[in-house]
């Protein structure tokens, strides 16, 4: 395999709410020059409809660039988005033993974030479910601590003092001394 998967999955950028990879990535996957695939795409342009391909708007192009990809911050030219469909189709236009292996390996890479995704999905689920029972838990316990606070209140009043309690001193002395 020419590229690992994680390289592949860095390069796979959401635009347009889908995942796409850009043809100067592809380009230098495949080993061709940039100018060749856009070339290739060009003259099999019915095999890329817009849901397997499209070209960038400005903002687009320059919310790319600011997201780290160095490799277009000096392009003039608006780079190729494809999806899934169409890194698919472009193997096909390519014909060549490594736009096989590349094809293989960027399927791979976009089943697998979306695999994640899906857990993603699923872990973000069950977090909210255990926030909402454990603040469901929290008020309850709120509740009772209210409810023997007011019971508190209401039995808080005065009480007889417990223990010895001497008298006045003096006037027990005059007592013992008339004696």
């Amino acid at each position: 395999m020419l590229v690992d998967l994680e390289t592949i999955q860095k390069q796979i950028y959401e635009i347009r709410g889908r995942r796409v990879m850009l043809d100067v990535h592809l380009a230098a996957m495949y080993q061709v020059p940039t100018k060749r695939l856009k070339e290739q795409v060009r003259r099999n342009i019915e095999r890329f409809p817009d849901d397997f391909m499209f070209e960038l708007s400005k903002d687009e192009f320059q919310y790319v660039v600011a997201i780290c990809d160095h490799i277009l911050k000096f392009s003039h030219v608006a780079p190729f988005a494809f999806t899934q469909e169409g890194v698919a189709m472009l193997s096909g236009v390519l014909r060549s033993d490594i736009a096989i292996d590349v094809n293989i390996a960027v399927m791979r890479a976009f089943v697998r974030m979306r695999t994640l995704a899906s857990q993603y999905a699923e872990l973000k689920r069950q977090l909210e479910e255990y926030q909402m029972n454990t603040s469901m838990q929290i008020e309850e316990i709120l509740i009772i601590i209210n409810e023997l606070s007011e019971q508190r209140q209401l039995e808080n009043k005065p009480r007889n003092p417990i223990g010895f309690r001497a008298g006045n001193t003096d006037t027990q002395q005059q007592t013992s001394i008339n004696e």
